[in-house]
């Protein structure tokens, strides 16, 4: 996507943060929500990807943060270059909505991203390889206030260096 595409993207969910009825955070934050804190846009964190499909979707359990536990699909993985290092994660579908979910932790959490790791939704391109773009990387609800539990990523989603593209740590000033 085009720095248009993601500037207005951003644009977007800031005022769907800010006063949308759904909005993760509590009327309270969001009257003195101001917007979420970016990196800039990184080209290097885009990725068009083969995908590895496994045979068949495996259901795997994932924890979430507040002690219970969601079932996805684990759907395939995938392999790319980051700091000249070789990354393999593993992409999940949702066996209820069929999105496919990527959750993961790098060497930002818990400094310059919230601790727990961030979520990317994977693009399927219609020629059957998969879109990562990481400038859409984002924290998941739970990080903005504790009404809200998340799965947590798995062990094999740990990728050893920094992601410093998507949302940084959601600081409230309240």
């Amino acid at each position: 996507m085009t720095s248009t595409a993601l500037a207005d993207y951003r644009r977007k969910k800031d005022a769907f943060f800010r006063s949308h009825p759904s909005s993760p955070l509590t009327p309270e934050q969001q009257a003195r929500f101001t917007g979420l804190s970016y990196f800039p846009e990184n080209p290097e964190l885009v990725f068009v990807i083969e995908p590895e499909l496994l045979a068949e979707p495996d259901p795997v359990t994932l924890a979430t943060t507040d002690g219970g536990e969601r079932v996805y699909l684990r759907w395939a993985r995938v392999t790319f270059q980051v700091a000249g290092r070789a990354v393999s994660l593993t992409v999940f579908r949702d066996p209820e909505t069929g999105t496919l979910f990527l959750p993961f932790t790098d060497a930002t959490a818990g400094e310059e991203t919230y601790g727990d790791g961030r979520y990317l939704e994977p693009r399927l391109l219609p020629d059957g390889r998969v879109l990562l773009d990481f400038n859409y990387a984002e924290n998941p609800y739970c990080s903005y206030n504790e009404n809200w539990a998340c799965a947590l990523p798995p062990p094999e989603n740990r990728i050893p260096v920094p992601i410093r593209a998507g949302e940084r740590r959601f600081e409230d000033h309240g």
